[in-house]
């Protein structure tokens, strides 16, 4: 009796990469891209990762809990939101994210747009053509304020 591979959700076989006299050599493709295949991403799934993307940026958040938008509160620890339309293999996206303040806005969007583009790229093979960036809210650090006399 020979081991099977087998796809643990519904325990079916899995597919033998040797059928059809394929082979498979570590770091080599399998077959020419024709045969493999098509790998589609959902709009959704690419919006979800550049919320996880963007929250890896310094200084920057989203807004948790709440019932649609109400009783919501800042929070670092928080993913932005993010939408995403995809055209072809190109991406276009609208972040919707907090920034801690003071800092210089321009650049902490600059820095934000950059580590997004090649990240969503770099997960996913998609262009990011489009990326606006909407700053919602702020989050003076406790040392700025000052102390009313």
């Amino acid at each position: 009796m020979t081991a099977a591979h087998t796809d643990r959700a519904d325990h079916r076989p899995a597919a033998d990469p040797s059928v059809d006299g394929l082979s498979v050599s570590p770091g080599q493709p399998s077959a020419p891209a024709e045969q493999r295949g098509l790998t589609t991403i959902p709009a959704s799934v690419v919006g979800r990762i550049a919320e996880q993307v963007a929250s890896e940026c310094t200084g920057v958040g989203g807004a948790a809990g709440g019932m649609l938008g109400v009783g919501a509160r800042r929070d670092f620890d928080s993913r932005p939101s993010a939408t995403c339309d995809l055209y072809g293999t190109v991406a276009v996206l609208r972040l919707d994210v907090g920034v801690a303040f003071p800092v210089d806005l321009t650049a902490t969007c600059r820095s934000l747009r950059q580590h997004v583009r090649y990240r969503v790229h770099e997960l996913t093979g998609l262009e990011v053509g489009r990326l606006d960036i909407e700053i919602s809210w702020l989050n003076p650090a406790a040392a700025t304020r000052g102390a009313l006399e």
